[in-house]
């Protein structure tokens, strides 16, 4: 991978000046980075995170960014929601911009369920192949979102972005009860 390949997008309310310093430190060594302070846009949440990482979400990423670094990003985000305690404290997304593009949304109430989604993350690293391979999903998809399932403590697919009857336009499809459905 280049050195410094593009720009880290950090959009975020309700952060400290501290955490997104931090937040900042950690991408600065291999990325630019963008800074875009929000307004609110999440009613139920008093803090919000959104990290667009301009590769694709693969075991070469992890490997390039550094255990290490990625340890520590899952530390301060771990730490955020610890300094905002239970309920809908804060919300954060991930995403990785590739073929598909993989989003991870964290929006647990419970410290315990956040955490462990966030421990999660990298192992999802190698279920990816799967999940995309199988025979329900809607093919080619260009976007996935996994939401963290605290029933089974394992991330799950939530939704699919995929062309739909031979259009060009993409298409929304959400899993329920074990089957894609279009979403109108």
């Amino acid at each position: 991978m280049e050195e410094k390949p593009q720009s880290v997008c950090l959009r975020y309310y309700g952060i400290s000046p501290w955490e997104i310093e931090v937040v900042y430190n950690l991408f600065n060594g291999k990325f630019s980075i963008i800074q875009e302070e929000t307004e609110q846009n999440k009613e139920s949440f008093v803090s919000a995170l959104t990290i667009d990482i301009p590769l694709p979400f693969t075991e070469e990423f992890f490997k390039w960014f550094e255990f290490k670094a990625w340890e520590k990003v899952k530390s301060i985000i771990k730490e955020m929601k610890r300094r905002r305690g239970k309920g809908n404290a804060i919300v954060v997304e991930i995403l990785f911009v590739g073929k598909p593009n993989v989003r991870f949304v964290i929006d647990l109430n419970e410290n315990h369920d956040f955490n462990s989604a966030v421990e999660k993350i990298d192992f999802v690293v190698e279920l990816l192949p799967y999940h995309l391979n199988d025979s329900n999903i809607p093919n080619d998809p260009t976007g996935v979102l996994y939401k963290y399932d605290i029933e089974s403590g394992k991330w799950k697919l939530n939704q699919v972005w995929a062309a739909f009857d031979g259009s060009a336009e993409q298409k929304k499809f959400v899993l329920t009860k074990n089957r894609w459905n279009l979403v109108t």
